[in-house]
């Protein structure tokens, strides 16, 4: 199986060399646990090896995304420029941008993304969608048939995929359990005050076909540099992986109301 590396050593040595290609991996985690740093990651170091990328931003323009991947050193725009990466901006929606998607329509993305891939050319390809819960936030019962509808139509087209999912109490159940649940791999990120001191753990929760680890270690991030998974191991605790008590209790009124939901 080819196993596509992270661009992140520890985490590629978590996933026994990778990701495997092809897959629809879920990268799940609260605000500012380092999912989108991680997605940058992924995206240059496609890049670098000469393979070509989609990065579709729903959270930050394009800009910032560059900016982004400027401060770890990481040139987007002149992958950009040179045609190995294709940014679509699902944020400003501008008309005249030929790589912008106008509404947070999950049919209008996945048309954009296989524009973007015909553009690119036949080889495989990276994708990743920072977020794909942003296209159901108004409608949390569609996560899973929606999550159906990109695995079923991007692998056809030679494409891994990293989508991310947002998990926070103002989202309730609309955080992606629909994608968790379809996805070949779940990449969880976490976050807790220890002593006062914000820490940032990732957890491999599921890879198919990969005898992955199984253990929390402490991610840090690193001006000049980008995200640094540690290889020393911390013990999982209940309530590092608990989901708080206010959003169980949306979760269960979100499922006595999700049948009116449904079409």
């Amino acid at each position: 199986m080819l196993r596509l590396s992270t661009g992140i050593p520890t985490l590629d040595k978590m996933l026994a060399g990778g990701i495997p290609r092809g897959f629809l991996v879920c990268v799940c985690g609260e605000p500012g646990t380092g999912k989108t740093i991680f997605c940058i990651h992924f995206t240059w170091k496609g890049v670098v090896n000469g393979e070509k990328c989609i990065y579709v931003t729903t959270e930050e323009d394009r800009d910032s995304v560059v900016r982004q991947a400027s401060q770890f050193g990481m040139d987007f725009e002149g992958a950009v420029r040179n045609g190995s990466l294709i940014i679509i901006d699902a944020l400003t929606g501008k008309k005249d941008d030929e790589w912008a998607l106008k509404t947070l329509n999950v049919e209008d993305l996945v048309k954009k993304v296989i524009e973007a891939k015909k553009r690119l050319g036949v080889e495989w390809a990276r994708c990743v969608i920072d977020s794909l819960s942003a296209f159901w936030l108004d409608k949390p019962a569609m996560a899973r048939r929606y999550s159906y509808l990109i695995k079923k139509v991007f692998k056809p087209w030679r494409l891994t995929t990293l989508a991310v999912t947002q998990y926070a109490i103002t989202t309730s159940q609309a955080f992606g359990f629909g994608l968790e649940h379809v996805g070949d791999g779940i990449i969880r990120f976490i976050k807790s005050i220890r002593g006062g001191v914000l820490k940032r753990y990732v957890l491999i929760e599921k890879m198919r076909c990969t005898p992955h680890d199984l253990y929390l270690h402490e991610v840090q991030i690193v001006d000049g540099v980008g995200m640094v998974v540690m290889p020393r191991r911390v013990e999982a605790r209940r309530e590092d992986l608990a989901l708080p008590r206010e959003v169980m209790e949306r979760i269960v009124k979100a499922e006595e109301s999700k049948e009116d939901m449904l079409p």
